[in-house]
């Protein structure tokens, strides 16, 4: 029994930076999360001689404005707004690579819905794991694995469920990953722990409630290596941990929620203020209610209301739009997320775009990295060396459409020649993408000579041979 209790102890032990990392990354997950999720964390300060029933009640009440999701969803927009693109190389002819792309996890998801998973939770822990395994049935040929559907898939880890890893320099230098524990899964009290090495498989099923180890086997790892894959948003100092998008946001998050919480109260004050009366006054409940006092009451005992007013409620307010203009600015996020008109000049949105373009393109070279390495892990499950290109999006045009469309509109007003007009309306055409430039015409020779023929067309008692076409460094 001491042994089961010992190797349980084992098992379930985590390393030094997991126990350090624990509770920030639950609180980065329920910031995600909201909802009730966000609730059960009881992120609102309980109040002095707060009872636990009329804690409860505030956290019941109190809603959460949760910019955490709103950023991690604008970044997943931009990211995602045109798929990767993919050359497979010699896994181009791999007959279980069109399941793989369709149903990368095997719950349905194909790989591009995958890739965005891993950019959500990346963007909220700093980092997640990829796993790629392939199920060992024993077979003597490839076409017996194919027969039986047998390929690589991947599962997405968090952080939360790793217990503990180890990285170790190499003989040529560089780090490789020689033991990996986390939680497969979770069933009422029985937990299965899987141990990766070099070499081999463990796993564990215990019982939580017990405290013991139930069942453990143990498989030969006959890829030599431990096939996972650590995606980062920001990479630390630390290795094995990034930095999340949401470490100073959550914060910000966190505070809003304590001053809506105020400002609810404030509103209950506003509208049922505390009244001040003796034991023996009889008070009747709702509005218009009747106070019925003894004969004998002295009148400097006499019932009144305590008034707060509304001043702190306005302050409250206050303190939480420039709560919010701060998120926007550690997110590079204030053009985007406005709701509103701001009083921003064209160079400081332009700033912001280029700010939030910079972080958009360092996020969407880490999933490129993680992607690739993913992709080796494949072809080494199928017996192959990678050979292939992943390519992500690495600049998003992020600009305000509006402005800029209203500029060429007053210099095409302002514009006397013909060769300007048909310069700038080349430009309206490329900023309402007109599927000419963007599919036909891609050289700026061709665009310079489409322009010439948009001007025609503007005017027809223009000769091709009067117009002077725009220089290609001038598109």
């Amino acid at each position: 029994m001491n042994t089961l209790i010992e190797l349980y102890k084992q098992v379930t032990s985590s390393n030094y930076v997991y126990n350090q990392n624990y509770a920030r990354w639950l609180f980065m997950l329920e910031s995600y999360m909201g909802g009730e999720e966000y609730r059960l964390g009881q992120h609102l300060n309980q109040y002095a001689l707060e009872t636990p029933q009329q804690y409860a009640h505030r956290l019941n009440t109190t809603p959460l404005d949760n910019h955490c999701r709103s950023v991690v969803n604008v970044y997943n927009s931009f990211m995602f707004r045109d798929c990767p693109e993919r050359d497979f190389g010699g896994l181009t002819t791999d007959p279980t690579l069109p399941d793989f792309l369709e149903d990368a996890d095997l719950e349905g998801r194909d790989l591009d819905s995958v890739m965005k998973e891993v950019s959500t939770w990346t963007s909220v822990f700093g980092h997640c794991w990829i796993l790629m395994s392939k199920p060992n049935i024993n077979a003597l040929t490839r076409a017996d694995e194919i027969a039986a559907g047998v390929r690589p898939y991947v599962s997405l880890i968090t952080p939360l469920t790793v217990y503990d890893w180890t990285y170790e320099r190499s003989a040529i230098g560089r780090y490789e990953l020689t033991y990996f524990k986390y939680v497969d899964d979770v069933n009422a009290q029985i937990t299965t722990v899987i141990e990766w090495y070099k070499d081999k498989i463990i796993t564990t099923i215990t019982n939580r409630k017990h405290k013991e180890v139930v069942s453990q086997s143990t498989d030969v790892n006959e890829l030599g290596v431990i096939p996972v894959v650590i995606a980062y948003n920001q990479r630390s100092p630390i290795r094995g941990i990034g930095m999340s998008d949401l470490q100073d946001i959550a914060d910000q998050q966190k505070a809003i929620y304590n001053e809506l919480s105020e400002i609810e109260q404030g509103i209950r004050l506003d509208g049922h203020p505390s009244l001040v009366a003796t034991e023996t006054t009889k008070v009747g409940s709702g509005a218009g209610s009747i106070l019925y006092v003894p004969e004998t009451m002295d009148p400097g005992l006499k019932p009144y209301l305590l008034d707060h007013g509304n001043t702190a409620t306005e302050g409250i307010w206050t303190s939480i739009g420039h709560r919010v203009d701060a998120i926007d600015k550690m997110a590079n996020t204030g053009a985007v997320r406005a709701t509103e008109s701001r009083t921003l000049s064209g160079v400081a949105m332009q700033t912001e775009f280029q700010l939030l373009n910079a972080r958009l393109a360092e996020k969407s070279d880490n999933l490129q990295l993680a992607e690739e390495q993913m992709w080796k892990l494949y072809a080494m499950y199928q017996g192959t060396v990678w050979d292939g290109e992943i390519d992500y999006p690495g600049s998003f045009a992020i600009h305000d459409v509006q402005n800029e469309f209203a500029s060429l509109q007053t210099a095409r007003q302002a514009a006397t020649g013909i060769d300007a007009m048909s310069l700038i309306d080349l430009r309206l055409r490329q900023l309402l993408e007109d599927p000419r430039l963007s599919n036909e015409i891609e050289e700026p020779e061709e665009q310079a000579q489409y322009a010439v023929e948009l001007a025609v067309l503007a005017n027809p008692t223009v000769m091709a041979s009067d117009i002077v076409p725009p220089q290609p460094e001038e598109l």
